[in-house]
């Protein structure tokens, strides 16, 4: 077998050597990848430019037979380099004009690749999320040299950073007035972050509304130290002060905090309690070789189909274990009717409403993303990184299920708690 061995030269700067170490290396399947991506772009701006001007290349308009019924004509293409994910690519985009309805002509503008556009926004988020975990630009630069063929300059790490940061400040302080949001799912997750070069625990306060028509929609992150009910008032408030309408429903984990937040802003709304929060609070009251038979039972009950069937099983479950583990029973009863809120609405949104699962799956997914970074590097960074990964379109939100009878008011009619 013969050894290769590659000699670097120790005057050379340590992120030139690590971009020139991939310069003579062959991969077919990148490269492939490339040419297919370049492929596909170009297909998609010229299929763009074809619906503006209502006809295919070389072909003739619909609307007439003659030159007269064109929208606009087409005049050459230009050479643009475009980075992604999938590493610096050149594209034909093609140019035209478009003729106005006051006679004039205007230089048609792609709203695939805006003007000026040279990253993707998945490269761009590639570079922000790199930033964002405590990397200092020259850093970020030498771990994405490889990937993006040696594009990644300071300036731009720079520039797309200020980008990222400027679109933050806008998310969080936009308007609300007008999102038909009609209900809240709240919940916090604990993160560390580095404050006073000490390594210290904050919360990530996060609030997801639902739209009227079932679609999720992240309103607010907020980075806090705790979950004390000062710290959810200043949450709730801000949402109020952005022009948040009163909620028809919310979702909470059941943190002392947050209920007595919600109470002073919101009191008289309907509140659901998350049943899987409250199933591991059970655990912390009882041994664990009694763990299995609690899960039995209490999933019995908050499973079953209809409300007279949960409110029946709710009774046998504390009698059984008021006699077999109180301290289990206490803990349910403790809870009260907003653990069976959503008996209140149809069946067909109890899945949905029943626990703070859409916001644990972002928690978990965020952690995911940072499980190497055993400590991120502020409190701010730690909220706009979160916001970053939605933004970006890494994690996507689908509507909530049972969505169709959102309309449907939540009955007054909570189950009886007489055991």
């Amino acid at each position: 077998m013969t050894s290769i061995t590659t000699k670097l030269d120790s005057s050379q700067p340590a992120a030139e050597m690590a971009v020139d170490l991939f310069d003579n290396w062959f991969d077919p399947i990148e490269t492939e990848v490339r040419v297919r991506a370049r492929e596909f772009i170009e297909e998609l701006i010229r299929g763009e430019l074809d619906d503006a001007l209502a006809r295919p290349r070389y072909g003739r308009s619909q609307m007439a037979g003659n030159e007269a019924g064109t929208a606009g004509h087409r005049h050459g293409s230009r050479t643009r380099s475009l980075t992604g994910t999938f590493g610096p690519i050149e594209i034909a985009v093609p140019r035209a004009r478009l003729s106005t309805s006051e006679g004039k002509t205007t230089e048609w503008k792609s709203q695939a690749l805006r003007a000026y556009q040279r990253r993707t926004l998945a490269a761009d988020a590639l570079i922000a999320g790199c930033y964002l975990a405590g990397t200092n630009t020259r850093r970020v630069r030498r771990a994405l040299g490889a990937l993006f063929g040696g594009a990644v300059g300071k300036d731009t790490v720079s520039r797309t950073w200020r980008k990222v940061k400027s679109d933050w400040d806008a998310w969080s302080t936009r308007s609300l007035a007008e999102e038909p949001i009609v209900r809240l799912i709240l919940d916090g997750t604990v993160v560390r972050v580095r404050l006073d070069r000490k390594a210290t625990s904050i919360s990530l306060l996060v609030v997801i509304g639902v739209r009227a028509d079932g679609q999720k929609v992240l309103l607010a992150i907020k980075s806090m130290g705790g979950e004390s009910t000062e710290a959810w008032r200043t949450v709730l408030d801000d949402l109020i002060k952005r022009g948040l309408r009163r909620p028809e429903f919310l979702i909470v984990d059941g943190a002392p905090g947050l209920d007595k937040a919600i109470a002073a802003v919101w009191d008289g709304v309907p509140v659901q309690r998350c049943t899987v929060h409250k199933h591991r609070n059970l655990f912390a009251h009882a041994p664990e070789r009694l763990h299995d038979e609690i899960t039995a039972d209490y999933n019995d009950m908050i499973y079953a189909t209809t409300p007279e069937e949960i409110e029946a099983r709710r009774k046998a479950f504390i009698r059984k274990w008021r006699l077999k583990h109180r301290a289990v029973a206490d803990s349910l009863e403790e809870a009260g009717d907003r653990l069976f809120t959503f008996t209140r609405l149809p069946p067909s949104q109890w899945r949905s409403v029943r626990t703070t699962n859409a916001i644990e799956r972002l928690h978990e997914e965020f952690k995911r993303r940072i499980k190497t970074q055993t400590v991120l590097p502020s409190a701010d960074t730690a909220a706009m990184l979160f916001w970053a990964l939605l933004a970006s379109g890494q994690i996507n939100m689908r509507k909530v299920d049972g969505w169709q009878t959102l309309a449907t008011k939540p009955l007054d009619q909570p189950i009886d708690l007489a055991a």
